[in-house]
């Protein structure tokens, strides 16, 4: 029986993944500093508050995973700090990367965002954490990689972002006023997100990826996570 890691399980878009997994009765582990909301008998949480441990934690489950899930990533405001933020959305993304290729982990789905083959990604901070995950995991040769890049992510925070809400209010605002295909071209609800991150696992699993390494940009994230989804079996 295949199972899934997930790991940011306890923030927006992960733990949509999380319910998205557990409603389908998937065995699911999470490893998080405190145990998820979401519950089932199906789940099965490590809660390990040190997350240098995290990595370690991974390599303990037996057997490995089939998928791993990252959604992890915190804000410069919650960290305290770019410094410490690095450490979180690149340092702890690519250790958790390697222990799952270590593990024999066959397919990778991270939770990157929109930005990070622009312009200006070689000098913006953010973009430049989430680059250096996309680089790392496309390096590591998974069975199936599977990058999202969504833009703006629509959902209550449990810690709201500064200026989060305003902007997320912005962007619906757009998609009352101007239609849902106008709001989609920046900004996904973080269910969707979650959905199209869990579509595009079945399909690797299934072996039905287009390709090893797999980009879902904005609107591939709409197709599979809102189009597409309740056509998909076992989706509702």
């Amino acid at each position: 029986m295949t199972s899934n890691l997930v790991i940011g399980s306890t923030g927006l878009v992960g733990s949509y993944i999380l319910a998205a997994l557990l409603a389908d009765n998937t065995v699911t582990h999470t490893i998080s500093r405190r145990a998820p909301k979401s519950t089932g008998p199906t789940l099965h949480p490590i809660v390990e508050a040190d997350s240098t441990q995290w990595a370690l934690r991974l390599r303990d489950i037996k057997p490995a995973p089939s998928t791993v899930f990252s959604a992890l990533g915190t804000t410069r405001a919650q960290a305290g700090g770019i410094d410490n933020q690095w450490k979180i959305d690149h340092d702890l993304n690519v250790q958790l990367a390697h222990a799952a290729r270590e593990s024999d982990v066959r397919h990778f789905v991270f939770v990157s965002s929109a930005g990070t083959e622009g312009l200006l990604s070689g000098s913006v901070p953010y973009s430049k954490m989430k680059k250096g995950v996309e680089a790392t995991i496309k390096s590591l040769d998974f069975e199936t990689a599977i990058i999202l890049r969504p833009g703006l992510i629509l959902g209550e925070r449990e810690v709201a972002h500064q200026g989060g809400p305003f902007m997320v209010g912005a962007a619906r605002a757009v998609g009352r006023w101007f239609g849902i295909g106008m709001q989609d071209r920046f900004a996904q609800e973080a269910e969707v997100i979650a959905r199209a991150a869990v579509h595009a696992a079945k399909l690797a699993e299934e072996g039905r990826a287009p390709e090893k390494y797999w980009v879902l940009e904005q609107s591939d994230i709409v197709r599979l996570g809102r189009t597409e989804w309740k056509s998909y079996p076992g989706h509702g």
